[in-house]
């Protein structure tokens, strides 16, 4: 399975650099190709290739901290902290007004579906942007902070909707969800900057720079992992992992050790993601898909 997917990374990485496109859209058509809904040679084991491209969203968001430090998104602090959640909250309810309407959706269902588009991928707009070195910029670190902000809503959402015509207490299960995530995130900066850099700094006095390559990589995801553990994103954790270690004066070794490994598996993710489309639903509910898809843009865009 992982010998197929890089193969047809591969070739569909160059299809997309040989049409101006960007690597990403020929890694998604690969993985439609090697996608159990189409002929051809088949990916198997799904859940296993998923749970690897999950590492790479993680690898992904860990290498961006690396490049960014929290003085990096200061400027951009009330974007993040007031506008993105005006947006999904607006979002969220055009979305299941949409879909209630027009997709003749349930009450419940038509949530769900306003929360989902309400959110955008990391991922993908991480790629795009560092894809066209765009990162360091002012607009680059506004999307970023807002990215940030709908990662930790996620908490909220997947607290409130499962509940949603349960009747259970949800303002206990959602603060202390908010307040487990929290004390997290502030242990994560006190590690980080108070405990890590003399340990990093004790590894590469051993003179091995392997052994440094895998102590970063084994913060970023031992941090994900924690984050994860506590109900929020594996990715979100490894991200503010690289910010702490951004921080600290080993962040360029740190992010040239650490790219490699990154582009292998998320290679992985955008493939892992064509795999999910099946051609012959998207044939046959072209006009509902294409109609969502331009209301996401306009809408979004909008709001």
């Amino acid at each position: 399975d992982f010998v197929l997917i890089v193969l047809a990374g591969l070739v569909g990485g160059l299809v997309a650099r040989a049409l101006r496109l960007p690597l990403l859209v020929g890694y998604v058509a690969a993985g439609v190709l090697v996608g159990p809904y189409t002929a051809g040679p088949t990916v198997v084991q799904l859940q296993d290739i998923e749970r690897l491209a999950e590492i790479g969203v993680a690898l992904l968001l860990f290498s961006l901290g690396l490049e960014l430090s929290f003085r990096d998104l200061q400027p951009v602090r009330c974007v993040a902290l007031i506008g993105a959640p005006v947006q999904i909250a607006l979002t969220c309810a055009a979305a299941a007004g949409m879909g209630a309407k027009f997709l003749d959706m349930p009450l419940v269902e038509s949530i769900w579906f306003g929360s989902m588009i309400s959110v955008s991928s990391t991922a993908v707009v991480l790629k795009m942007l560092s894809a066209t070195g765009m990162t360091s910029t002012l607009a680059s670190r506004a999307m970023i902070g807002v990215l940030v902000v709908q990662d930790l809503a996620v908490v909220p959402m997947l607290v409130i909707l499962p509940q949603l015509g349960s009747g259970e207490d949800l303002a206990t299960k959602l603060a202390r969800a908010i307040g487990i995530a929290a004390a997290l995130l502030g242990a994560v900066v006190v590690f980080g900057t108070r405990l890590l850099p003399g340990l990093l700094r004790k590894i590469l006095s051993l003179g091995s720079r392997e052994l440094f390559l895998v102590s970063v990589v084994a913060i970023g995801v031992g941090v994900g992992y924690a984050t994860q553990f506590v109900g929020l994103s594996f990715a979100l954790g490894a991200f503010v992992a690289g910010l702490v270690l951004g921080e600290s004066e080993f962040s360029h070794q740190a992010l040239s050790d650490v790219v490699p490994i990154r582009d292998i598996f998320g290679l992985l993710f955008f493939v892992a993601v064509g795999m999910l489309l099946d051609p012959r639903y998207v044939w046959s509910h072209g006009a509902e898909l294409t109609a969502v898809v331009l209301l996401t843009f306009a809408g979004k865009a909008f709001i």
